[in-house]
Order: structure tokens, then sequence, then C-alpha cells
């Protein structure tokens, strides 16, 4: 994979879009020569820009008086068409729209095609309370654009079923944009007690599966689960229509 632009796109807050970055760039590392580049458009709260390892780039959006100012993507899409390579954008809630916004008024996903790079959508739908927000997020980004997507389930707020037992992906909401969909990636509920409890504490570290492995501060059995997470999510992106 080569010269591939991943931006995660997805309205609600504490949806697990950093998580979702993080995943992504951990996958994407070792599958190109040139080095991963990733970027936190995040102005609140810019989680994956603590990755250390990842060597994430702050893009500063915020003016003095806490108004997002959409020129400065600039800078963003500057960075982005200068070096080849792969590239991953993590995007928070506070500049989801300002960012939507600023790509399709200026184009930007023809301009990164023409450039000779790949774009890819991914787009986070989360299951129990936070269905049918997410929901519609995926909906309006499938209808604004024409860039594949990637859907990613969080089964972690519970199971994406409506009251009556349809799964999101059984829905006329999913079937009148699947054609968009190049793969689908399952953040499978797991018991918190246990695995739960390990990606936390790995999260909280800011530390990647490869780091956990290297570390003495998780037990072997923490370990061994935090693998068996990353193994299933890697063979999935495995699988997606790159």
């Amino acid at each position: 994979m080569h010269n591939t632009v991943h931006f995660i796109l997805q309205g609600k807050g504490g949806i697990g879009k950093t998580l979702v970055s993080t995943i992504l760039a951990q996958w994407l590392a070792g599958k190109d020569e040139k080095p991963l580049r990733c970027f936190d458009t995040d102005q609140e709260n810019a989680t994956f820009a603590r990755y250390k390892a990842m060597n994430v780039k702050h893009v500063p959006v915020m003016t003095d008086n806490r108004m997002i100012d959409p020129k400065r993507f600039d800078a963003l899409m500057i960075d982005i068409l200068e070096e080849d390579g792969n590239c991953v954008v993590d995007n928070g809630a506070n500049t989801f729209s300002p960012l939507m916004a600023y790509l399709l008024e200026n184009d930007c996903f023809s301009l990164l095609e023409d450039s000779g790079r790949k774009v890819y959508i991914h787009v986070i739908v989360g299951g129990g309370d936070t269905l049918h927000d997410t929901a519609m997020g995926f909906v309006s980004t499938a209808k604004s654009t024409n860039v594949p997507l990637v859907l990613w389930e969080n089964e972690h707020f519970g199971l994406l079923q409506s009251a009556s037992g349809k799964q999101f992906t059984e829905s006329n909401t999913y079937a009148d944009n699947a054609g968009r969909v190049v793969g689908r990636i399952v953040l499978s509920q797991r018991n918190a007690d246990t695995f739960g409890a390990d990606i936390k504490k790995m999260n909280i570290a800011r530390l990647t599966a490869e780091e956990v492995r290297a570390s003495e501060k998780f037990n072997v059995m923490e370990k061994q689960r935090i693998k068996v997470v990353f193994r299933d999510l890697f063979e999935q992106l495995d699988k997606v229509q790159w």
C-alpha cells in the first residue's frame, strides 16, 4: 500500500475516532517503505498526538479567541502533498464540520486523487444509545462525498441493532450507501473486566501494541489479550478492498 490518505470522520464525540486512528496507524506502519505520517486536528483533546511512537503532528486550526480558522487547514493539505507515503488524519468532534466543509469547498479529495493518492474515509458507527446519531453521521458523510468508505462498527457501546433487533448493516440506512463501503471492521464487544481493562490501560499509557509487548508494566496475560485484539483487527484490515 502506497500513497494512501485516511481521514477518520464522525461528528459525534467520544465514539472512538482516536482508537481507530491508532489501530489503523499501527497496521499501516509496515505497509510501505516510506514512513507513515500521522496528523491530529482535534483542538480540545489531541489524544492521538500524545502517542509518541507514532510521531503524530498536531495541526493547530483554532485562533486565540477559540474560533476555527479554516484557512489553517491549508497546512495539513500542504504537509500531505509535500511527501509521498501513507497518511492518517484523526479529527475531533470540534473540527468535524469545519474540516469536512473545507475538504468539500476546496475539492481536496480530487486534489489528492490527482496527485496520485488514494483517499479513504473511515466512519465509525456505534451501538446502543450512540447508534442513531452515528448512523446519521455515516449517511451524511456518504452522501457528501464520492470517496470510498471504511465502516468501523464499534460494539463497545452495545450491539449495532435497533429496538426491533435489526442489525445496522441490515437496515435501509446502510443498504442505500453500502455500495460505497469497501470494508467493514468490527470493534467487538469483549469481556470488560479483562480485554476491556487491558485496552483501557494501554490507551491511558498512550502505547502501541508493540510497546506493550516490550513493557514490564503489562503481565503475560495482559499482553496476550492485547495481542488477540490486534491480531483480529489486523486480519480484518487485511480483507478491506483497498
